[in-house]
């Protein structure tokens, strides 16, 4: 059993090496100037796109899906992704702010945010083009609703570097991470739906 479980070990130190080169690839992906002017509703007022790195160099933007899109609740499955996020301080010490981003009244998905008790910045884009200019075709032609989107500032100027759904989404939920350790894994096979099985983490029944 030791050996099966190193042989294991050293298929994970690939992966490990493979992950990395891509990361490597992802950060030569080239940065395009964000010509266009966004204005964000915050608890503490407008805010540019500037605005929202807080000083820093790097901003992540998670993109909430719109509640239009999911028959008019906060979809499931992005509240599953926000409770995956980590701690702040730890972005913050590597010069990145984190911001969720939802183009729906700001008082709306701040009630989500109170009720899923998430203390990361939330601002809504609601009015503005941000939400639909950030979408981008995937391999198969389909337009993919944007999941997570990277900007990068110099100076004054920001820059878009990358954004993502799905596939790149998926390294981002340290639950799925855990639960890919586990014998049962996931459990989501013969699932209609591969989220079938989420829920907000305040409705889970338990035996």
């Amino acid at each position: 059993m030791a050996e099966s479980r190193l042989e294991h070990y050293a298929k994970e130190e690939e992966l490990l090496r493979v992950r990395d080169s891509l990361s490597a690839e992802r950060r030569e992906l080239p940065w395009v100037k964000m010509d266009r002017e966004y204005v964000f509703q915050a608890p503490d007022g407008e805010r540019t796109l500037l605005d929202l790195f807080d000083g820093r160099k790097q901003l992540i933007v998670y993109h909430f899906m719109l509640p239009s899109m999911t028959g008019g609740k906060f979809c499931v499955s992005c509240s599953f992704w926000i409770d995956n996020i980590g701690h702040l301080a730890h972005f913050h010490a590597r010069d990145t702010s984190v911001v969720v981003d939802c183009p729906v009244p700001l008082d709306d998905i701040l009630a989500h945010k109170e009720r899923m008790g998430w203390t990361l910045p939330f601002v809504s884009s609601a009015g503005t083009d941000f939400y639909s200019d950030l979408h981008f075709t995937s391999p198969d032609g389909k337009v993919m609703m944007p999941g997570i989107s990277v900007f990068a500032r110099d100076g004054e100027s920001v820059y878009h570097t990358y954004s993502t759904l799905e596939y790149g989404g998926e390294m981002l939920n340290g639950t799925y991470h855990y639960l890919d350790l586990t014998p049962l894994g996931r459990q989501e096979e013969g699932l209609a739906w591969k989220h079938d099985w989420v829920h907000y983490h305040d409705e889970y029944e338990f035996s």
